[in-house]
């Protein structure tokens, strides 16, 4: 099985089996379209990252956090939980979640440009270890809600580099003309510090960058790393002391074809260590505690989409060719990404082997947009057929968490394997779930004044 199937991932007699068990009877017990996470495999990838990450820094350390952007459940925050590392949140709901879960405050970091004040509270009630600060507001906000509740709560600075990672434009989140964090460059970035540090209510622990996502080279996050560490080392000089910690973010990418050659954890982790070494020697500061947020890392190549072909339909293109159209019984609701950053995927027929000629294919949805397309191309058995099911690998990351009932079709749910058998950890909603916010109520007169 190729690298971008789960580890756990084998053909039985031509059928596709996930951690043990066979997609037909995930299809027949859970329905389509369905998300089959390999929890054997998570844990796995969670452990070598962890490994690795402590083998780099040693004592030296700070935090692994998942990025439950990425994709989050409260079996999943506990299976992160019980692995040791922390997790990133940016929302009230991802908070939400990962308290259900129990999951240590100490061990959560906070991000969000727009955070509410019931968000921030929640947090600082929770005793999250981190609040990541992301405009001027925001500190007066969180340094005056900390002061009320007689806290002094733990801060980071998200700062902007100026470094253009080779990514799509709206996952590269590092250069200037972003929502996120303070520009260094501009002077923003030594404002907004100055305006941490007059407050008793914040700690100031560090600097945070996130450069972007699906990022396949390290020299962007060396570059963002060093300039960060001019930053630390400019605050030595002010200040005399040193901030202690350096969070470099995430976006390391993962293999969604076999054409992908990501980094592994050891080449990503060696070659950052290796310039903020070297660097915080050359800026005489002592080398910061540094801490990453991997999250499609980890649970990206852990879950496949298992979907059920429909219909397909024979297209002629105007250059005389023709093109099978496979429509699936899911779409652009469970997997965004290809209609908004022109993804590629792959794909293969999991119920069966064929040895039927491959022929050019365009995988599409059954919701009513033209981009609604989960593979633009891809050659498969022409003999495929309605009634095949179709497995998607490597949709661990923002396929489920980005997903919408556009269509009011209801998300698919996620099933935990391993070892043979098969769990629920989020369920597939039914059109009773999509009717029930649905409301009937009376016209209301909202004020006095109101004619």
């Amino acid at each position: 099985m190729v690298s971008i199937f789960p580890t756990n991932a084998k053909r039985i007699d031509g059928e596709l089996e996930i951690g043990g068990c066979r997609v037909s009877d995930i299809a027949a017990r859970y329905g389509t379209p369905i998300f089959i996470l390999d929890e054997s495999d998570l844990k796995v990838r969670i452990g070598n990252w962890n490994s690795e990450f402590k083998v780099a820094f040693a004592q030296n350390s700070g935090q692994i956090y998942y990025a439950a952007k990425s994709f989050i459940s409260v079996e999943v925050a506990k299976l992160i939980n019980e692995a040791g590392i922390g997790v990133d949140v940016c929302t009230g709901g991802e908070l939400a979640v990962v308290r259900a879960a129990k999951f240590p405050g100490e061990r959560i970091e906070m991000h969000g440009n727009n955070k509410s004040e019931p968000e921030i509270a929640a947090a600082i009630d929770y005793r999250v270890g981190v609040i990541v600060l992301d405009s001027l507001q925001e500190i007066e906000r969180v340094a005056r809600i900390a002061h009320e509740k007689n806290r002094v709560q733990g801060v980071m600075l998200r700062l902007n580099p100026g470094v253009e990672a080779h990514t799509h434009e709206y996952i590269a989140t590092a250069h200037e003309d972003v929502k996120f964090g303070f520009s260094i460059s501009s002077g923003a970035a030594w404002d907004a510090l100055l305006a941490v540090v007059k407050h008793e209510s914040l700690q100031l622990l560090g600097a945070h960058c996130h450069i972007g996502s699906q990022i396949f080279a390290v020299d962007a996050f060396k570059a963002s790393a060093l300039r960060l560490i001019e930053f630390l080392a400019r605050y030595k000089s002010e200040f005399g002391n040193e901030l202690e910690s350096l969070n470099i973010g995430g976006g390391v990418g993962i293999a969604y074809t076999e054409s992908d050659k990501p980094m592994n954890a050891k080449e990503f982790l060696a070659n950052v260590k290796e310039a903020i070494n070297s660097e915080s020697a050359r800026a005489g500061i002592i080398t910061p505690k540094i801490s990453i947020e991997p999250g499609r890392a980890l649970i990206g190549p852990s879950m496949v989409t298992l979907y059920t072909v429909g219909t397909t339909k024979e297209v002629q293109l105007k250059d005389g060719a023709t093109r099978l159209y496979v429509s699936v019984d899911g779409g652009m609701s469970d997997n965004i990404r290809t209609s908004l950053y022109g993804a590629v995927y792959s794909a293969e027929i999991a119920n069966r082997e064929s040895n039927a000629k491959l022929r050019d294919c365009r995988i599409v949805g059954k919701h009513c947009e033209t981009g609604d397309i989960v593979i633009n191309s891809i050659n498969l058995p022409s003999d495929i057929a309605p009634g095949d099911l179709i497995a998607v690998p490597a949709t661990g990351a923002y396929g489920r968490s980005m997903a919408s009932n556009y269509n009011h079709v209801p998300r698919p749910g996620v099933i935990s394997v391993v070892n043979g058998t098969a769990r629920t950890i989020i369920r597939s909603e039914t059109e009773a779930d999509l009717l029930a916010l649905d409301v009937v109520e009376a016209p209301q007169r909202l004020s006095k004044e109101s004619n």
